[in-house]
């Protein structure tokens, strides 16, 4: 029984030693990843009652993912053991003007062949007050984003709280529907929405003069976006959308926005350089938000929660944002000079 649950597949990453290419040498890191992995980890971080929901092959691979799970205090106990394989990815980190490259190796994954059916939803909403899930899930297949839209309408049916990270990856919309004929259903369901700079046209086809491949942001723009997507979404409480300005793989500019009942807000802006790994930024942004959304009263210390957590999460590798409650706190509060705690 877990109050902030996630929904959706952990999977093996198997990443190119520092900025080697693929097989430049002949070996990988192996660790675990995942959108909705990495939001119960960093929940579990921050001290919350976190649960994890997947399907996962009963295999020793299926069973070591579940055990980095526990190991930070994630609820496995709603993981269903079906399938014969876990999903993989490859990454390559990329350096200076070459970008990092993601490979995706998910078809005919556990969570991919699962059937609505597999979950106990009762048992898994059992005590639960918030639902996290991202537009990955419903990428991978068609039953898939079936599961999803389940998953989402039973919790409403619950009156559970649901956020969701659009998070748009076109590599995986392959089985004949497009991410807005499947996401606009489901964001319907949603009350605190997450974005990137192109989640919400990509995602959801909601438009705004906004040029997503350019450095620069304007956040004119985005005040606008956020306006916009409230107003398709009338059941949509808040709206928040990370801004990524990147300079390169090794610099970018990183801020968010957040719109509600209480109008537009803009963070405080961070310059990252000598970025280690950016992937599951967005992530370590959705974790603290919700984080911040239960924790504190004000939206404007919310915001800034989540996008201080998300900047630490840029000098750590792995998936995961191994930080604090108070290492969050201290860089809000103007302890970013990196120098040693002694």
């Amino acid at each position: 029984m877990s109050e902030f649950i996630s929904f959706g597949e952990i999977m093996l990453r198997l990443r190119a030693p520092a900025h080697e290419r693929f097989f430049q040498s002949p070996t990988f890191e192996a660790t675990f990843g995942g959108g909705e992995a990495n939001v119960a980890v960093a929940l579990a971080n921050y001290g919350l009652d976190s649960g994890f929901v997947s399907a996962l092959p009963n295999n020793d691979i299926g069973e070591s993912a579940l055990r980095e799970l526990r190991k930070f205090g994630v609820d496995t106990s709603k993981i269903v053991r079906s399938g014969d394989r876990i999903g993989i990815y490859y990454l390559e980190t990329g350096a200076n003007q070459r970008p990092s490259k993601v490979i995706y190796d998910r078809a005919g994954s556990s969570i991919c062949m699962a059937a609505p059916d597999s979950f106990d939803w009762d048992a898994v909403f059992d005590g639960a007050k918030w639902l996290h899930i991202t537009g990955i899930t419903p990428a991978l297949s068609a039953s898939a984003a079936e599961l999803s839209l389940q998953c989402v309408t039973e919790a409403k049916k619950r009156g559970i709280t649901v956020s969701c990270d659009f998070n748009y990856r076109g590599k995986l919309w392959k089985y004949g529907k497009t991410a807005p004929e499947v996401m606009t259903k489901l964001v319907k369901y949603v009350d605190v929405g997450i974005a990137n700079e192109e989640d919400c046209q990509k995602s959801l086809g909601i438009t705004v003069d906004v040029d997503v491949e350019s450095g620069d942001l304007d956040t004119s723009k985005y005040e606008a976006l956020s306006a916009k997507v409230l107003e398709e979404y009338p059941g949509m409480s808040v709206i928040a959308i990370t801004l990524r300005e990147s300079h390169s793989a090794d610099r970018n500019g990183w801020s968010a926005c957040l719109r509600d009942s209480g109008g537009f807000r803009l963070s405080r802006h961070y310059e990252l350089t000598d970025i280690v790994d950016r992937v599951g930024g967005g992530d370590s942004f959705a974790s603290a938000l919700i984080y911040g959304l239960n924790a504190y009263d004000d939206r404007q210390q919310s915001l800034e929660f989540a996008v201080a957590a998300s900047c630490l999460k840029h000098s750590i590798s792995g998936d995961f944002n191994r930080v604090s409650v108070a290492e969050v706190e201290n860089l809000i509060g103007g302890d970013g000079s990196g120098r040693v705690q002694r």
